[in-house]
């Protein structure tokens, strides 16, 4: 595995707000970069990746994300882990094959929606220093709906991504103060995804198959 970008950077992101000068340098350069950022997403057509999710006990699960925008996406875990998390453009389904179980609730609803819905990252977004210049971090979160959770978004300047800077994780923290981080690697822009990615079959009872 590669060194690690910025060590701290998930976990600065994830804590209290560090104390920032407000001077009109600063202040302007944390507009310049927000406005870096939103083009960044706002340019991702389609992503693939690996990822390595860790939950807040330490446990580490692997598996491949797949992105297409508007609002698609997929979290397609490691052999042996019967989860599998799809969003349509509208909904995250989240379906546990080994007891049979269908969650679902609207993308705007998940701190995921700011990665996914842009306009979610022009409201509410707020860039939180890392210390290194290579690296950006956007912490966003709707103040008049906690309940929503809170994401904090890594992105590294590369010149070969989407805008200029590459989707390096991110760290969600929900309204129990659960958080989960997650790492990218093998990022993959701009190549074909069909629609067919993110269905999935339903494990209930009675043939139901509300995903396709």
């Amino acid at each position: 595995m590669k060194r690690m970008i910025a060590p701290l950077a998930l976990a600065l992101a994830a804590t209290a707000p560090l104390v920032i000068a407000t001077s009109s340098a600063v202040a302007q350069q944390d507009q310049s970069d927000l406005a870096k950022v939103d083009a960044a997403i706002r340019a991702l057509t389609t992503l693939t990746a690996d990822f390595s999710q860790t939950d807040r006990n330490g446990q580490t699960l692997t598996g491949q994300l797949t992105i297409k925008q508007p609002g698609k996406v997929r979290f397609q875990y490691q052999k042996g882990i019967p989860l599998l998390i799809v969003g349509d453009g509208k909904a995250l389904t989240m379906i546990d094959y080994e007891v049979r179980q269908v969650q679902r609730w609207p993308i705007g609803n998940s701190p995921l929606g700011a990665l996914l819905d842009p306009t979610k990252l022009s409201k509410y977004g707020k860039m939180v220093q890392t210390g290194d210049p290579s690296i950006l971090s956007v912490q966003v979160r709707d103040p008049k709906r906690p309940e929503y959770g809170t994401i904090s978004m890594i992105f590294k300047k590369d010149a070969a991504s989407p805008a200029g800077l590459q989707l390096y994780g991110w760290v969600a923290l929900d309204a129990q103060n659960n958080r989960t981080s997650v790492r990218l690697t093998n990022q993959r822009y701009g190549v074909p995804v069909a629609d067919s990615a993110f269905r999935w079959t339903d494990p209930r009872p009675k043939g139901r198959s509300a995903g396709g």
